[in-house]
């Protein structure tokens, strides 16, 4: 009976490093193909940005570490400093901001001025997006088309001859910088008197609009709310806001060890379109849909993730 005990034993033992030997070898076949860091900087647009970059990464057999929640700043330079390996830069932002470069509204203009300046630092853009984050001036659907408004021409010749009527939403850093509401008073040929002005935080312009406390604010243009309050992006026929196309921006030497990273987020970058981010906005900020679901369902109704 001992000996029979036994034997189950080893035969028991020879059954588990049998079956372990079998998992490593699975485990092996299934290794990842390299550890990638995904960032993303601190509002609703860059976090799904994130969640989208990094589920499809993890589709593609990459380890993927986030680190989410960053200033822009903080984005660009943990970028440089190797502590990023990717993330989702705006054109307008890193040519202004980081690499003290004029304006520039021309959008093909803008990426390609990026993309040649960031090379130099070991920087490499891929394929812009067709969504463009810039500042956008909002009106209520309904009031804009009692109005006979669809672009800030049509504005600025509605407050030409009626400088009074209207009440205009804006935050303090958009109000005092050049390129923002005495550029744009200047560029189109009108002045506001500052009576007429309300300025308030960026998070209220949105809410102050829907409810009629102001009848014109600023914005941005793929923000969820547009879409979920009804307001009209007004044409910027004049051409004066800045370029803020996003694109991945990845470290050229990440690049150079997995070429094919390169293909798989521009694949990313040619289906987003500002009709899609501003609904993927719509559902986390609207609907308060889980980031990381919306970012889920996108890739699967892409065709992108089983």
């Amino acid at each position: 009976m001992k000996k029979f005990s036994l034997l189950f034993c080893v035969a028991l033992l020879a059954c588990m490093l049998t079956a372990c030997s079998s998992s490593e070898s699975n485990s092996g076949s299934n290794e990842s193909k390299g550890k990638i860091t995904v960032g993303g900087k601190d509002f609703t647009e860059q976090h799904i940005l994130t969640q989208i970059t990094s589920i499809y990464l993890k589709e593609k057999g990459y380890k993927v570490d986030e680190a989410s929640s960053m200033g822009s700043t903080v984005a660009r330079s943990a970028l440089e400093n190797g502590q990023l390996d990717v993330y989702w830069e705006y054109t307008g932002t890193a040519l202004m901001v980081y690499l003290k470069e004029p304006v520039e509204t021309d959008p093909d203009k803008a990426y390609e001025k990026v993309k040649e300046l960031d090379r130099k630092n070991g920087l490499e853009w891929l394929n812009k997006s067709e969504f463009n984050n810039t500042y956008a001036i909002l009106m209520r659907e309904d009031y804009a088309k009692e109005l006979g408004i669809k672009s800030i021409s049509d504005l600025a010749d509605f407050i030409k001859k009626n400088s009074s009527e209207l009440k205009f939403g804006s935050n303090s850093e958009f109000y005092a910088r050049k390129d923002g509401m005495k550029g744009l008073e200047k560029k189109y040929n009108y002045s506001l008197p500052a009576k007429n002005v309300v300025k308030m935080d960026t998070g209220l312009l949105y809410n102050s609009l829907k409810e009629g406390q102001v009848d014109v604010a600023v914005g941005f243009a793929t923000d969820g709310r547009i879409k979920g309050f009804k307001l009209l992006v007004l044409e910027d026929d004049g051409k004066f806001f800045p370029a803020y196309n996003g694109a991945p921006v990845i470290r050229q030497e990440v690049l150079d060890e997995y070429p094919e990273l390169g293909d798989f987020l521009n694949e990313l970058s040619e289906r987003l379109d500002a009709d899609t981010m501003k609904d993927l906005n719509y559902r986390v900020d609207i609907k308060h849909e889980d980031i990381n679901e919306v970012a889920k369902t996108w890739l699967v109704e892409q065709g992108m993730l089983d």
